[in-house]
């Protein structure tokens, strides 16, 4: 597991150990490609219910999908996603994924041949997509080798007295990972159970992953 003997990636290995022991294999973000990659949109700057309720209109309407999605009046988009918040902002986001993906990739089953370095330049261009939304659509979309760190992997860091800086975490991480798609897509998954369950409702008092920091 350990790629190297520094403190801070035998933390973050043994983050890893802690969370796989206590969740094992959960379900996390089921969709098609297409779905993950709306719904990796729709996510920001608001709940997961809203989002599904915006996935449930789309799919009403026959619209869950970036080729539909491109053809689509930026109005009908609005419509549907407008439980999700700054939907005018989303739409536009949503209609540049989709010209990406259709246009310039060449549809969702060319994308899926390209190099994950090549697919992830291309997604941090499109305005509104930072490292977080593209590398969730990498992970969760495209079963890639590329760790999600959001404000749950910073905050569970952290808390393990990691001194790296969020800019460096994904590659402390991916260091330690064996070459699993899964043990990315899982952990992520872990990460976001535990600080829900435990670090928002600041149960730090026995924690297993405070420890670490003593």
């Amino acid at each position: 597991m350990l790629a190297s003997s520094s403190g801070n990636d035998k933390k973050a290995a043994e983050i890893v150990r802690i969370l796989t022991t206590r969740f094992g294999d959960i379900p996390w973000w089921p969709g098609d490609p297409d779905e993950v990659m709306i719904g990796a949109i729709l996510t920001q700057q608001t709940r997961w219910e809203n989002v599904e309720r915006a996935l449930s209109f789309l799919k009403e309407e026959k619209l869950c999908s970036l080729a539909l999605l491109h053809k689509t009046d930026p109005e009908t988009i609005e419509v549907a996603i407008r439980c999700t918040g700054f939907y005018r902002v989303k739409t536009r986001r949503l209609k540049a994924l989709a010209a990406f993906v259709t246009e310039t990739c060449g549809g969702v089953e060319a994308i899926q041949t390209l190099p994950t370095a090549t697919i992830r330049k291309g997604l941090l261009a499109i305005n509104g997509i930072g490292e977080e939304t593209a590398d969730s659509i990498l992970c969760y979309a495209f079963g890639r080798e590329s760790f999600v760190i959001d404000a749950y992997t910073e905050r569970i860091a952290c808390c393990a007295g990691i001194t790296t800086p969020r800019p460096k975490l994904k590659a402390l991480f991916e260091r330690v990972f064996t070459k699993d798609p899964h043990v990315y897509h899982q952990t992520h998954a872990h990460m976001v159970e535990y600080a829900k369950h435990v670090c928002t409702k600041k149960r730090c008092e026995g924690c297993r992953i405070m420890a670490l920091n003593r």
